[in-house]
């Protein structure tokens, strides 16, 4: 996951109270990303809103367990998983 210029600031804003990234076609997340998604989660939480993920690939899901971040970040096995909110 490379983050665009826009991407961190447009999420960050979102009004919505729920936001679900869908991670599937990801091919590849590294630090980097995974710095982003928490940036993400925490910045969002700080505002009483609500941040998880979707669909996450395998490389993905190494990386984030690696990281220790799967007890953190809200993940979800798909969209509609997370939206009757069913962790994976």
């Amino acid at each position: 996951m490379r983050p665009s210029t826009n991407f961190l600031p447009k999420l960050r804003a979102e009004a919505a109270q729920r936001v679900i990234l869908d991670l599937n076609g990801v091919s590849f997340l590294d630090s980097a990303g995974v710095g982003a998604l928490v940036s993400l989660f925490v910045s969002r939480r700080n505002q009483g809103k609500e941040f998880g993920l979707a669909a996450l690939p395998p490389q993905a899901i190494a990386v984030v367990t690696v990281a220790g971040l799967q007890n953190l970040l809200p993940i979800y096995k798909n969209v509609e998983d997370a939206s009757g909110q069913k962790k994976a």
